[in-house]
């Protein structure tokens, strides 16, 4: 189990993640860098590889898209989703990411997913987001989910502070607009950004789990921590809920930098997947002119 508090770096200058228009950075990293400023007072973050930095703080984020089918009113839908993940220092206390240098910033792995899908006439547009201490030594510090399709939308926000404080708006009567909070315990989110630091230090065993924000919402289910089995085993990282019947698998490339392959998730005995495409590196904040559509096409998106 990770530790619930102790979670700060120094500051890393770091070109990851949307950008202001006229922000262009490129990434410096020392050992200095990584290093906590209060180490009486905070945990050791864990160590990062050269292959780490090498890999992650190169200027460019990691874009993978996927072949989907997901499991919608009972019916399967085809459709694509994608995985970016990108370094970036991340402000504690205002819970954002910073833009400039700052002693209070703490280096996340980033995680923004999609899934875009048709039900019938209308679409459906998914988005997570999780920011992962990259120390590898505390709860994801936000997390957050949004789905929009034409009935309406819905939006769930999840910041760590003292507890988990919660936020979530809904256009669906008996939602709406809550705000509460929750004890802190291990986020099915953040497990995604977890796996590609560390996978052996993924939680196995019996544990509460918050299931991912996507699922709570899509199923309106509470949004609090279930009893759940996890299981790592050759290169495929399980969970099963035992209090709702769901199980999701995660498969991931037997090497570093772990790079999810494929994911399965089973509820109510429908199965839903996602299937690598292809991955690229890229500064794709940097790629939004006319001129750049093409990267969509080496990415085999529509």
């Amino acid at each position: 189990m990770k530790y619930l508090l102790g979670i700060i770096f120094c500051s890393l200058i770091l070109c990851s993640g949307c950008k202001k228009e006229e922000q262009s950075q490129e990434p410096i990293i020392t050992e200095e860098d990584l290093k906590p400023n209060n180490p009486e007072t905070f945990d050791e973050p864990k160590p990062l590889t050269q292959q780490f930095k090498d890999y992650w703080y190169a200027g460019e984020a990691e874009i993978s898209s996927y072949d989907l089918e997901q499991y919608r009113y009972g019916e399967k839908r085809t459709g694509s989703a994608v995985l970016i993940y990108v370094t970036e220092p991340f402000l504690k206390n205002k819970q954002v990411k910073s833009n400039k240098s700052n002693p209070e910033n703490i280096p996340v792995l980033k995680l923004n997913s999609t899934k875009n899908f048709l039900t019938g006439i209308y679409p459906y547009s998914i988005m997570q987001s999780v920011f992962y201490p990259v120390g590898n030594n505390s709860f994801a510090l936000k997390a957050t989910a949004s789905v929009q399709e034409w009935c309406g939308q819905t939006y769930t926000q999840l910041n760590n502070r003292k507890q988990f404080e919660v936020m979530s708006h809904s256009y669906f009567e008996g939602e709406a607009d809550q705000k509460f909070t929750l004890e802190k315990t291990v986020l099915e989110n953040e497990l995604w950004a977890q796996l590609r630091i560390d996978p052996k230090s993924l939680p196995t065993g019996s544990f509460e789990l918050i299931p991912s924000l996507e699922y709570l919402n899509l199923y309106h289910k509470p949004l609090q921590a279930y009893k759940a089995t996890a299981e790592l085993k050759n290169n495929s990282y399980s969970i099963t809920y035992l209090e709702i019947n769901r199980k999701l698998t995660i498969n991931f490339s037997e090497n570093f930098p772990y790079i999810i392959e494929s994911w399965e998730e089973v509820v109510d005995n429908k199965t839903s997947t996602g299937k690598l495409k292809t991955t690229i590196k890229s500064n794709y904040w940097n790629k939004n002119s006319n001129n750049d559509l093409h990267f969509r096409e080496i990415l085999q998106l529509q």
